[in-house]
C-alpha cells in the first residue's frame, strides 16, 4: 500500500482551515497526517476526520492514520521526530522560514519615528524583500497618555505612517495589513496617562 503523508504545521493557521486539511489528507485510503511543531513552541492542535471518526492530534509529531477499509475513527500514535524529519528532509527544506518581528518607536504624541527607529524599518524593509511571496502585519500602539479614543486612532495613524513609508520603498502595499490596537497591549504596564516611550510603537511582523 502506498501511503500518502500530510504535514501540517499550525503556524498562522485557525482550527477551521486545520479541520479543512485534515479532511483533504484523510479523503485518500492509506493517509497519515502528522501534526509538526509551531516555530514559536506554543501548543497547537489539528482535528484529523475520516468517515466514521475523528482524532484530535494536540502533541508534536503525533501522527494520525486512516488505513484501507479501516473502519472507526483514525489510528493515532507517537511518531519518531528525527526519522520523520530524515525521510522528508525535501519537504522540510521547502518550509517557508519563521516570521520576524521588528519593532519601531515613535516621539510623544505624533508619527513621528524616533531616529535609531529609521534604521530599523530598513531592516524590516529588506527582510520582506528578501522573503519571496512575503507580507508584512503592522500594528500600531500607544502609551496610556490620552483618552482610550484618542489612543486607538493615534495607534491608527502610527500603522498607516509605517505602512506609507513602507509603499514610498516599493514593498507592494496589497502585502501590507495594517491595525491598531491603541494603549491595550503596552508593552511596558503602567497605570493610566503615562508617558512611557516603549509604548508609542509599532511592531512590524515579516512572514
Amino acid at each position: 500500500m502506498k501511503n500518502r503523508f500530510a504535514f501540517l504545521p499550525t503556524l498562522g493557521l485557525g482550527m477551521a482551515a486545520l479541520t479543512a486539511l485534515s479532511l483533504v489528507a484523510c479523503s485518500t485510503p492509506g493517509t497519515r497526517v502528522v501534526l509538526l511543531p509551531q516555530d514559536d513552541g506554543k501548543p497547537s492542535a489539528v482535528v484529523v476526520r475520516v468517515k466514521d471518526g475523528e482524532e484530535v492530534l494536540s502533541k508534536p509529531y503525533q501522527r494520525a492514520t486512516a488505513a484501507v477499509g479501516a473502519s472507526g475513527a483514525p489510528v493515532v500514535d507517537q511518531a519518531d521526530a528525527a526519522k520523520v524529519q530524515a525521510e522528508n528532509r525535501q519537504l522540510f527544506d521547502m518550509r517557508p522560514p519563521p516570521p520576524k518581528r521588528y519593532t519601531v518607536y515613535f516621539e510623544l504624541g505624533g508619527t513621528t519615528l524616533t531616529a535609531s527607529s529609521q534604521l530599523t524599518l530598513s531592516e524590516a524593509l529588506a527582510e520582506a524583500q528578501a522573503r519571496s511571496g512575503s507580507d508584512v502585519v503592522v500594528t500600531g500602539h500607544t502609551d496610556t497618555k490620552g483618552t482610550i479614543e484618542q489612543n486607538d486612532e493615534l495607534s491608527r495613524r502610527r500603522a498607516q505612517e509605517v505602512v506609507q513609508l513602507l509603499v514610498e520603498r516599493q514593498f507592494p502595499s496589497s502585502r501590507i495589513e495594517a491595525v491598531g490596537r491603541g494603549e491595550r497591549e503596552l508593552a511596558v504596564q503602567t497605570a493610566d496617562d503615562v508617558d512611557e516611550p516603549r509604548n508609542r510603537r509599532v511592531t512590524i511582523e515579516v512572514r
